[in-house]
């Protein structure tokens, strides 16, 4: 088509007024917020955003022009809570009558594809190429152990923890899963099996026993998956259009979803102008780890973690705002900071007490401090898959005398105090030492707990049984009390919407709101807007952004593999798949 025909009246009104075809390219995975700096914004123009195709679809499911979905899954992991977020919104686009095809070149090749094909089976139908596999392997936990390697070196490495099931010094200390860290890690892979056998009896056709068999034999080959019942045809991308051309109609016209949704955010700017000034939901983003001080913006704008100051800045800021009338906050952590969540959690007990209903939604990890700074929330909202829980604290200090010893190196201290050389990693813990460690971690583990059993309205046993640091997944989160609803971030908006006494189409703006002049200029004070800042690149770099929860013995902690954001942190660094 020349420019002359492509800019022709006819070929305009058919753009424009015309049937249109949905696409989602899920291959290189989904961001989850929008970058507030400019230079980031710039950069994540061409990334699809989970929000962005939520909105899409929700919206496409009641525009008569949209007439189909097709979307080319596999390639980039998503979490598999924010593959449910997903299948939630195209099960419902499906229900609305309209055509949804998944196509992929393989679900893994020489690897497993357990998730991808998940998500495929939301679409009613899936297209596989014919040299491509399925990759239906089952679900493992899988976690390295270094401890004999250590040894080798000449390191070893003390730790304590509340309790048993708190595990992230583990792969420092063991060898292989201890029995908590086995039931934990037998019950998640459980769990998530469950739910991707539950995704194939649904979304084809099977009966549980055949779904979970079905899981035991695979991987399938192409034409093996055809002949089971868990694909629809074989076929190129270009058989596949064709088919979706031939069902909807050969003038439609493709659109992918993002640029449905901003093509329509254009229209609607003049509203959404006085929009802003109308009461709404503040949307707020929690994610990575958590540490003292501000997040930090990294060389080309991106976020580095949850800093305290930072988000207890932006939560007074929607507190202290009259038109925000419930705030939605989505977790996105494996924890950090005891102090650092601590802080956080009083600002929004503090959002609680203003009048505000604060709704959490927890995407694919909100665990140890990001349960923390979730747990007194109004209502929690998780996804089955999510990873969650993780109530416990952990310490500990790599020992490197015989590392030393072997390579000739020495040290020598001048100190003044009796405990100055404590988190020294030339010598051990002593006995002193481990009493004083002891104490630490009982008294932020008794604190946590009791603010567990506070905001969840548990008595201490039951959260005795539930914590020790253990690891749920969403599901078993709900069915324990820990979570109160199943479910994503569009009915964690809804609920807020509701509990604000809000219409069902009331507006929702993510904080921070702080524009670029803002951001550059010094706040007028710590409940200013522009207080919620991030640190700048450079100040990043000279330390400010990483201001470790383990204080002086950060870097050791780092160094060692120990989750080094703090003793708050998600024990294990697990490969689910």
């Amino acid at each position: 088509m020349d420019l002359t025909t492509r800019l022709s009246p006819s070929a305009i009104r058919q753009r424009t007024t015309g049937p249109l075809i949905l696409e989602l390219d899920l291959t290189e995975g989904l961001a989850e917020s929008h970058p507030t700096e400019p230079i980031a914004a710039l950069l994540a123009l061409r990334r699809t955003r989970l929000l962005e195709v939520l909105d899409g679809l929700k919206r496409a499911s009641r525009d008569p022009r949209v007439r189909a979905l097709v979307a080319k899954v596999g390639g980039g992991r998503i979490g598999l809570a924010k593959i449910q977020d997903l299948r939630d919104a195209i099960i419902d686009f499906r229900e609305s009558g309209k055509l949804t095809v998944a196509w992929t070149e393989s679900f893994g090749e020489f690897t497993r594809g357990n998730l991808p094909y998940y998500l495929a089976t939301a679409f009613e139908k899936i297209y596989l190429q014919p040299t491509g596999t399925l990759g239906l392997t089952g679900i493992a936990v899988e976690q390295v152990f270094v401890h004999d390697a250590l040894a080798k070196l000449g390191v070893d490495f003390q730790s304590a923890k509340r309790y048993e099931y708190k595990t992230a010094a583990d792969a420092l200390t063991e060898t292989g899963f201890t029995e908590p860290a086995r039931q934990t890690a037998q019950r998640l892979a459980a769990s998530i099996a469950e739910q991707v056998a539950a995704g194939i009896e649904q979304g084809r056709g099977k009966t549980p026993e055949q779904a979970r068999e079905l899981l035991d034999r695979g991987p399938f080959l192409a034409q093996q998956a055809l002949d089971e019942g868990l694909i629809d045809a074989l076929g190129y991308r270009d058989q596949v259009y064709d088919e979706v051309r031939r069902y909807v109609g050969s003038e439609a016209t493709l659109q992918y979803v993002g640029r449905y949704v901003r093509a329509r955010a254009l229209a609607e700017l003049p509203r959404r102008a006085t929009a802003a000034r109308e009461p709404h939901v503040a949307l707020i983003y929690a994610q990575g780890a958590i540490r003292q001080g501000r997040a930090a913006r990294g060389p080309v704008g991106g976020s580095n973690g949850i800093g305290s100051d930072s988000l207890t800045g932006i939560l007074r800021a929607v507190t202290a705002d009259e038109r925000v009338r419930a705030v939605v906050m989505r977790i996105n952590s494996p924890g950090g900071s005891a102090v650092a969540s601590d802080t956080i959690w009083r600002e929004v007990v503090r959002a609680r007490a203003a009048g505000k209903p604060v709704i959490v939604s927890m995407g694919d990890v909100a665990a140890s401090g990001g349960y923390y700074i979730a747990m007194s929330a109004d209502v929690i909202i998780a996804q089955p898959g999510t990873l969650t829980g993780s109530i416990g604290v952990i310490m500990g200090k790599p020992v490197l005398a015989d590392l030393f010893g072997r390579v000739g190196v020495a040290t020598d201290t001048v100190a003044e105090g009796a405990n100055a050389t404590m988190f020294s990693a030339s010598h051990p813990f002593s006995d002193e030492d481990w009493s004083r460690i002891n104490a630490w971690l009982d008294a932020i583990y008794t604190d946590f707990t009791a603010k567990v059993a506070s905001g969840r309205g548990l008595t201490p046993e039951q959260v005795d049984e539930l914590a020790r640091g253990r690891v749920w997944t969403g599901a078993d989160a709900k069915a324990n009390g820990l979570v109160d609803e199943l479910g994503g971030l569009q009915e964690a908006l809804a609920i807020a919407r509701r509990r604000a006494g809000l219409s069902p189409s009331a507006p929702v703006r993510v904080f921070p709101r702080v524009s670029p002049f803002e951001q550059l200029r010094p706040a007028e004070s710590s409940e200013a807007r522009p207080a919620a800042a991030r640190l700048s690149p450079l100040a990043a770099l000279a330390g400010g952004a990483f201001s470790e929860g383990w204080g002086a013995f950060g870097q050791l902690a780092a160094a060692a593999g120990m989750p080094s954001a703090g003793p708050l942190m998600m024990p294990g660094l697990w490969k689910i798949s």
